[in-house]
């Protein structure tokens, strides 16, 4: 108690009172504190931590520990240190955080599939693409790279701000001198408050050009720097498509990435090996996903998932069961896991130390910008120094030429600043030049070192010339942009890595599987099935033709389709809808196989199929005609978009009054043949359907009598026979030539009597002597009979009985059996196009 008292009367008067008011407390609205000290914080943030500058494309801890390995000379040349000294110096003069955050960055910048120009050599375990993690900063050792020693280069040149360090006992640069352009090249990923950055890389010979596209052309658009840049090239490579123009422009845009596969077959089996995966992806994590899936049944052809990879080379085997289409399982593994992943592009850097969503022309530019500032102030340096360095010369030289004189002089003298004092009088010498003098060695006296400050007096005279010509020419220093360009591209440039394709949105599933030729068939109870045309052909010669399928009962083929992998099966359904499939989606079968329901492959809603067209360009015309005799024309193009619900291709009536009965694909110069139940039909020009859109409902193609409705449509193309079967078994073949053409829009002409008799006609093909057709009753009957021995017959006849029909049965439909030889013929076409 006495000390406390006998301290407290030592105390002053002013003492006290500054004692007093630090015990005072600060009253303040707690809503403003907690803003301002919000604000600070995100500022902090913003500036010093999570975004990069666009001058050198470095975050403050990364440009730390580039100058830190610098100042403690682990340049490129020398050789490695153990990391920890890096991190210890880092921690130690410029960066007040954990130890983490410091050797967390130095690691990423030491991995080759992080930075795509990696700005640290190192050496020991720097962790892995499988997401392993580095040795402790005491096991492994660092220096700089030879292409990080260019982003340091000129530092010691007054090119760059330095400012105090957090506790100014040193000083640090604002940013670095950057020749290489870093931040488009390595790019940069960091969350900020209330902001983030994604940068993706870039590759060096790309950029290179592009910047040196505007400097020789100012006014350069950012679709001509496109043509130049193709697209972000990731360490890791892989493919990339997506909104890149957009993310050029803007500054944003979303890019997908896909990892690099090839087939390989081993065995009789296709094999699935990934050679390269997507940028930020952990391949570890990548097969897991992988074998969740055959786990959980999502993907059931892999029999076995086997990383293969080396040190250096990725190599993950995905092997297949036997008769698995590799390309189907690569469209899940791109659906169901990383294989295919997105990358968020958001090109945010600080700019004049303030946050700024940046294109690929204000990067440029703000790079040139930066540079110009760099090599100005570095010529700045060396025309200073060489100009001194000209004073001491020049000051040498006069010394040299009165040798004598000038040491008695020296010699005369009592003191070294008597000495430079009388040098400056009698010699008429400045203050350095004096100086020069009196540290002159006797050595430097010799007739050699004569000549040798003679020869670098001209040299600098040369480049003070120099120095002095860039200093006053805005070219000559864009020049030296270029220049120190083109020896980085030639130094360091490469390859691309990744591959730009166009747009995967775009890319359907048809594009990922191999063309070939392949025979779809669709049954008449809704089943189909695709079969290799090779495979096809192998199979042929058993004698039963293409209906010889193990079909369930009562079933046959009802449509026999040639077509390539790669074109689109179109399904027109009765209530005038069409829906889409990749012909590759069709289960592939054997060739005594009945397929698979179309049920479980397209959505249909109390619709029936009508008609399925193969359609490999939509440039040609679809035709169309109702059962109450109207038609349509309409061009491809307009059902070109697929959609899972199908969309409306004939505006049909809501009260179901109306349905599509026939669709063909129609070709220049072709007829239409309309033929009703009732026995008329009509046959006129196509040319005089004009083209409509998906909304309209038709035209009239004939004028039907009451209770009367189209049955059949046909396109003519030359000549043949049409036969024409009712209802009772009755039926008859008759010459096209026979049918009168007429205009759009007629009652028509006879095609056949029906009667009581006969009944109402059910249908019309077209058919050729050789031909076979299957005719269907409504009690569930099949019956197969060649087309020959009916006879041509005049058009106005009842024709003759072609099948005996049950009492209380009726005929239903008549289908043409396509043959082998039909299908090789077919083919034949395709491939001539």
């Amino acid at each position: 108690m006495c000390d406390k008292r006998r301290k407290e009367k030592q105390m002053t008067e002013k003492e006290k009172s500054e004692e007093k008011e630090d015990k005072q407390l600060i009253l303040t609205e707690i809503t403003e504190e907690m803003k301002k000290s919000y604000l600070d914080y995100a500022m902090s943030v913003i500036v010093s931590r999570a975004l990069p500058a666009v001058e050198d494309g470095l975050k403050p801890v990364q440009r730390r520990i580039l100058y830190a390995m610098k100042e403690i000379g682990l340049q490129a040349n020398k050789q490695t240190k153990k990391s920890v000294a890096v991190v210890g110096e880092v921690l130690k003069s410029y960066h007040p955080h954990g130890d983490s955050s410091v050797y967390g960055a130095l690691v990423r910048m030491a991995q080759d599939f992080s930075l795509r120009y990696p700005l640290i050599y190192g050496q020991g375990n720097w962790g892995s693409i499988d997401g392993d993690p580095a040795a402790a900063y005491r096991y492994t050792e660092a220096k700089l790279s030879s292409i990080a020693m260019e982003i340091i280069e000129d530092i010691d040149k007054e090119t760059v701000k330095f400012v105090p360090n957090f506790d100014a006992s040193t000083k640090e640069p604002e940013t670095l001198p950057a020749k290489l352009p870093n931040l488009i090249l390595n790019g940069a990923s960091g969350i900020a408050v209330g902001m983030a950055t994604n940068i993706p890389p870039h590759n060096l010979n790309e950029i290179g050009e592009a910047i040196i596209a505007v400097i020789d052309k100012p006014n350069i658009t950012i679709d001509e720097l496109c043509e130049i840049v193709k697209g972000p090239d990731f360490p890791t490579g892989g493919f990339v498509s997506g909104e890149i123009q957009q993310m050029y422009k803007e500054g944003k845009g979303s890019l997908t990435i896909r990892g690099r596969t090839t087939i390989e077959e081993t065995k009789g089996r296709e094999n699935i090996i990934i050679t390269e995966i997507p940028y930020m992806v952990n391949k570890s994590e990548l097969i897991q996903e992988i074998a969740r899936l055959v786990t959980e049944k999502k993907i059931q052809d892999i029999s076995d998932i086997r990383d293969e990879s080396a040190r250096g080379k990725i190599r993950i085997v995905i092997e297949l069961k036997k008769s698995t289409d590799p390309k189907f399982i690569l469209n899940r593994l791109y659906k169901f896991t990383r294989l295919q992943d997105r990358f968020g592009a958001n090109i945010l850097a600080l700019v004049d130390s303030k946050p700024k969503i940046l294109n690929l022309r204000q990067i440029i530019e703000e790079y040139v910008s930066y540079r110009k500032r760099i090599i100005t102030k570095r010529t700045e340096f060396e025309l200073k120094k060489a100009k001194e360095r000209q004073e001491i010369v020049e000051g040498l030289l006069i010394a040299l030429k009165d040798i004598d004189n000038i040491i008695a002089t020296i010699k005369k003298s009592k003191n070294a600043t008597e000495a430079s004092e009388a040098l400056q009088a009698k010699f008429k010498l400045t203050k350095k030049q004096a100086q020069a003098i009196l540290e002159t060695k006797l050595q430097q006296l010799t007739s050699l070192e004569v000549e040798k400050l003679k020869d670098e007096a001209k040299e600098l005279i040369e480049k003070i010339k120099e120095y002095e010509t860039i200093l006053s020419s805005d070219k000559e220093v864009l020049s030296l942009i270029k220049k120190d360009l083109r020896y980085l591209m030639k130094e360091f440039g490469d390859n691309r890595k990744t591959t730009v394709m166009r747009n995967i949105k775009d890319i359907s599933e048809k594009d990922l599987v191999q063309e070939k030729d392949v025979v779809v068939t669709i049954t008449d109870k809704g089943y189909c099935k695709r079969m290799d045309v090779k495979s096809y052909k192998e199979q042929k010669r058993g004698g039963k033709g293409v209906i010889g399928s193990n079909l369930a009962t009562e079933d046959f083929v009802r449509q026999l389709i040639t077509c390539s992998t790669h074109d689109y099966l179109m399904f027109f359904t009765n209530r005038g809808r069409v829906y889409w499939l990749k012909a590759h989606e069709i289960p592939e079968a054997e060739r005594y196989s009945r397929g698979k329901a179309l049920i479980n492959l397209i959505s249909l809603k109390d619709e029936l199929i009508t008609k399925v067209i193969s359609v490999k360009k939509f440039d040609d015309y679809l035709f169309m005609a109702t059962k109450k005799g109207i038609v349509k024309k309409i061009e491809l193009k307009y059902l070109s978009n697929p959609r899972a619900t199908g969309v409306r291709a004939i505006n049909l009536p809501p009260d179901n009054s109306d349905m599509l009965i026939g669709i063909e694909i129609l070709k220049e110069g072709q007829e239409i043949l309309l033929a009703t139940k009732k026995g008329q039909a009509i046959r006129f020009n196509a040319k005089e359907v004009r083209p409509m859109g998906r909304a309209s409902y038709g035209v009239t193609g004939i004028k039907l009598d009451k209770n009367d409705e189209i049955v059949s449509l046909e396109i003519l193309d030359g000549k043949g026979t049409i036969m024409t079967v009712a209802q009772k078994g009755y039926g008859k073949r008759s010459d096209i030539e026979d049918y009168r053409k007429t205009g759009r829009a007629g009652k028509g002409v006879i095609n056949l009597k029906a009667t009581d008799k006969t009944g109402n006609v059910v249908k019309t093909v077209s058919v050729a002597d050789k031909d076979s057709v299957i005719i269907t009753t409504a009690k569930g009957m099949i019956i197969r009979t060649p087309v020959k021995p009916l006879r041509v017959m005049g058009r106005a006849t009842q024709g003759v009985r072609i099948v005996k029909i049950q009492e209380g049965d009726k005929v239903t439909d008549i289908i043409k059996v396509l043959e082998d030889e039909d299908v090789e013929k077919a083919l034949k076409e395709a491939e001539n196009g």
